[in-house]
């Protein structure tokens, strides 16, 4: 791949929210396309202002904030050279896809770490359409904490009727001079996590996202904060949920208030105001009271097509139906154990917040790996019973597998597909599906704290 072409492909989450922007985007992805990589994405030290008073040290895909938005096909093979510029090992986990176990990016358990200096060639076939993203799993609280984090996107087999407008959402804790706060406070990570101090959308704060007048939209919500969850809602009854963590909706529903957790999405149709310079806010709904969090703005369209009526449908993933009748039923209950700080063998203090069937990950690096929490049978159908026993909530990511969510004793449930469900207080769910991807795969709460304190195992399924 020749240099210009690099440069152009991490300019790409830059450039996403207006329409000639994509369609630049859209066009240096086809040409990275031709080369021997569809990108080469890199890990390294760099610097953004995110905070008013000055730059941050940052860790950013290909240098930079926003990383690169990855374009892939639904049911073509896509390859990644990732390059490790940082000082320290990583690896990369494609959030959502159900992926070859070697490909999950999770050190120790599907792959070595990529040291410093190092590269690895991530070579993978997406299944399924839809909006999706990418992180380390590896000394997560910094590393996603200081940046690495970019959205990826499987465009349908067939082109659809939609505008795409990428909302990425994440917090910075950082001083009003661009130098850190602690990233994690131990008395706030065995509650709700350490929340940031500066909110972003596309890496800044409270912008104005230009789209075309008289357009059906496609607002790709993407949670990729450590920790705080949004409720998402425009206040607007035409605003319609065409799919969730990238499975879509098979009717799309009205937007009200959408709870979205850690490493959650949220897809939305809109068609916008035909008239020029309309804008419209977009809040996270705090209670009755909503905190705006950026606008859309209308532009002039250089579409010529007929006026947009009506929000139609995603077509839908190719997601196996479990099969419910004689499916085996496993428990799993996500405990809190307090405020107990045991020691290590040095006399340190080695946190242990939370726990899966009374049992914390022991290692938080992943290096020494403890038994399954259960091993699956190929091909079988499963139902989860979930419990969240604590009362903190938890958005509960499951790698490699689309499960569907079945009930809830605290909400009503139509039936949806997803990768991670959000567990309030004290809530039971059900979720079910169909065994049908061999390998190790994490199983875990995607607060990042919470994960590293204890909230996260594997399953095996052979």
């Amino acid at each position: 791949m020749k240099r210009r072409t690099v440069i152009k492909s991490g300019a790409i989450g830059l450039v996403s929210a207006s329409l000639p922007k994509i369609t630049l985007a859209m066009g240096s992805a086809k040409k990275a396309r031709d080369a021997e990589y569809d990108y080469i994405l890199t890990a390294e030290p760099a610097k953004a202002r995110i905070a008013s008073g000055g730059d941050s040290d940052i860790l950013g895909f290909n240098g930079q904030f926003p990383a690169p938005i990855i374009r892939a096909k639904q049911g073509k093979s896509l390859r990644i050279m990732f390059i490790n510029k940082m000082d320290e090992p990583t690896t990369v986990h494609w959030h959502g896809i159900r992926i070859e176990n070697s490909m999950d990016g999770v050190p120790f358990l599907t792959q070595a770490p990529v040291a410093a200096g190092g590269s690895f060639l991530y070579e993978f076939t997406c299944p399924d359409a839809g909006t999706f993203w990418y992180h380390p799993h590896m000394n997560s609280v910094e590393q996603l904490g200081k940046g690495l984090v970019g959205a990826l996107i499987v465009e349908e087999e067939e082109p659809q009727d939609y505008h795409d407008v990428i909302v990425g959402l994440k917090d910075w804790r950082l001083k009003k001079d661009g130098s850190y706060l602690q990233l994690s406070i131990p008395r706030e990570a065995f509650r709700d996590g350490t929340l940031g101090t500066i909110a972003t959308v596309n890496g800044e704060q409270k912008p104005t996202i230009e789209v075309p007048a008289g357009e059906r939209l496609r607002l790709r919500f993407l949670n990729m904060d450590s920790t705080r969850v949004f409720n998402l809602s425009l206040r607007n009854p035409d605003a319609q949920i065409i799919a969730i963590d990238g499975s879509p909706i098979v009717n799309p529903i009205p937007l009200d208030v959408h709870p979205t957790g850690a490493g959650m999405r949220l897809d939305v149709g809109i068609i916008s105001p035909k008239e020029i310079g309309i804008e419209i806010p977009i809040f996270d709904m705090k209670g009755r009271f909503g905190v705006e969090i950026c606008r859309l703005k209308t532009a002039a369209s250089t579409s010529k097509r007929s006026p947009k009526i009506g929000i139609p449908a995603l077509p839908e993933n190719p997601i196996p139906a479990p099969q419910l009748n004689g499916a085996e039923s496993l428990s799993f209950v996500f405990e809190w154990a307090g405020a107990l700080s045991p020691s290590d063998a040095k006399g340190g203090v080695d946190h242990n917040f939370w726990l899966i069937n009374r049992r914390a990950w022991s290692d938080h690096s992943h290096q020494d790996l403890p038994e399954p929490l259960a091993e699956l049978t190929l091909g079988k159908s499963y139902i989860f019973e979930l419990h969240n026993a604590t009362p903190h909530h938890h958005p509960i990511h499951l790698h490699g597998l689309i499960f569907t969510v079945l009930e809830s004793d605290k909400k009503d449930i139509t039936p949806f597909h997803t990768d991670t469900i959000l567990l309030e207080k004290n809530e039971r769910a059900k979720i079910a599906f169909v065994a049908d991807n061999p390998g190790k795969w994490m199983f875990h709460c995607h607060v990042i704290e919470h994960m590293k304190t204890g909230l996260m195992g594997y399953i095996t399924i052979v």
